[in-house]
């Protein structure tokens, strides 16, 4: 890590222009990756990404500049470029920082990169055996398994000086099957805050291996779902995607700011059916979207978006709550040093709720049940959106009938909000990476057994 004195230093040249605030953010994040196709090993990659990036406010205007040149000339080089993009004024003031520490939520014990490639190789055959041996009809596995471990420090100009580390494992599983020259894939791809433990205590990759195959096979025997207006049950988990694509994105300060979003200036109002309760949450422990602090040094936090259908909550980085006039949220973050922070998810579910699951189908009538979501795409600014069902059973009469595919759910995620009529009592969440302006980083999506009252349903 670059010494205080360089923070220092680095943050007063930011300042010499006219700026009324400035922030370095510090990294060094070592990576490996390993890819396994059709049982043999296909590549092994170790990297580094070592850098700073400076940024600099002069009301509302913000420039932002980084550099791998981490030495104290480096880094009061890029605060200098960033000085004068801001402004002209001759001034600034001294920088003085306290160093704070903060407790560490997220423990880990095997740190992947002391993990020999050997073993790793080894838990990726096993997936891929696990796969293939599920049904003959599984023509093609491919797995991969990703770990990086981030050592980042945040400074800035009102004082702070503070350090995190975070520490990612994740297995990725994709099984294919064919017949009759028509192909269907599933799909795991289980990870967390943690070490290479995760794979010891806590995933199981033979079987997530064998749920992707699972999927993959079903799928291929499904038929064609039917098009229509019905009741949508969406199993928890991934189901929460929805959720985080057609709603979440339009509570981020990122789109409420400008006025890019169906819910601005819907604070205490009622936007979702009394059931529904969601929370972003950056504080539990050791998951996929947890941290310590976020990436502009704010502690994380738990927040409460949607309580009982009023909405409570905007998550706000430092930048848009001046534009808001309202407090940040912890919700600041970056995909690396090469990036401005912006307001982003972090674990963004909808939380539990009263009913139970077998009678939230039992009592839906005729309707389709999505187990398994795929992917899709939403505006914003509107709430509208397109997904597709990656795994869907046709309900008949309040009993599951049989699997389809080529399934989509459209609609607009505040009216979707509103038909919600059932959340079941077990909530799950499910990993991803989310991209926005500042890069893609690791979410958590989730929610328990949900039923929505009527959705549009793509199909044949």
């Amino acid at each position: 890590m670059a010494s205080k004195k360089a923070f220092e230093l680095a943050l007063s040249a930011a300042l010499t222009t006219g700026g009324d605030f400035a922030e370095i953010f510090f990294e060094d994040t070592r990576r490996t990756r390993m890819n396994l196709i059709d049982g043999k090993i296909e590549n092994f990659v170790a990297g580094r990404e070592h850098g700073a990036g400076v940024r600099v406010y002069k009301g509302l205007n913000s420039v932002y500049v980084h550099t791998n040149d981490t030495s104290e000339a480096g880094m009061c080089a890029a605060a200098r470029s960033a000085a004068d993009a801001i402004g002209s004024i001759q001034g600034g003031r001294e920088v003085h920082l306290v160093q704070s520490v903060i407790p560490n939520l997220h423990a880990f014990r095997e740190i992947p990169m002391d993990i020999p490639g050997a073993s790793k190789a080894d838990l990726l055959h096993a997936a891929y055996a696990a796969a293939k041996g599920y049904s003959p009809l599984v023509s093609q596995v491919s797995a991969g398994i990703f770990d990086w471990d981030a050592d980042i420090t945040i400074a800035n100009s009102e004082g702070l000086l503070v350090s995190d580390r975070r520490v990612y494992s994740r297995i990725a599983i994709n099984a294919v099957a064919s017949e009759n020259g028509e192909n269907q894939t599933g799909s795991r791809s289980p990870g967390a805050l943690r070490g290479y433990e995760l794979f010891r205590d806590f995933v199981n990759p033979e079987e997530e291996a064998r749920k992707a195959a699972e999927s993959a096979v079903t799928m291929l025997k499904a038929e064609n779902c039917p098009a229509g207006i019905m009741p949508v049950v969406i199993d928890g988990g991934f189901g929460g995607v929805i959720f985080h694509e057609a709603c979440g994105h339009s509570l981020e300060a990122t789109s409420v700011a400008f006025g890019n979003s169906e819910f601005c200036g819907k604070l205490g109002e009622k936007i979702a059916s009394d059931c529904v309760t969601a929370i972003d949450d950056g504080t539990m422990a050791n998951e996929w979207g947890s941290t310590n602090i976020d990436d502009e040094g704010n502690p994380t936090t738990r927040l409460v978006l949607i309580e009982n259908g009023i909405l409570k909550n905007y998550m706000i980085d430092r930048l848009n709550s001046r534009r808001m006039n309202m407090p940040v949220t912890g919700s600041g973050r970056r995909e690396s040093y090469c990036y401005a922070p912006t307001s982003r998810m972090r674990n963004t579910f909808i939380a539990a709720g009263n009913d139970d699951e077998a009678e939230i189908i039992r009592t839906m009538g005729d309707g389709l049940y999505a187990k398994q979501m795929g992917g899709g795409s939403v505006n914003p600014a509107t709430g509208e959106f397109n997904f597709s069902v990656a795994e869907g059973y046709l309900v008949k009469d309040g009993k599951i009938d049989r699997p389809v595919r080529g399934a989509t759910l459209i609609g607009k995620g505040g009216e979707v909000l509103k038909r919600i009529d059932r959340v079941g009592k077990k909530m799950w969440m499910a990993q991803g990476m989310c991209g926005s302006q500042s890069g893609s980083v690791p979410t958590n999506v989730g929610q328990p057994m949900i039923r929505v009252t009527s959705m549009t349903v793509g199909g044949r």
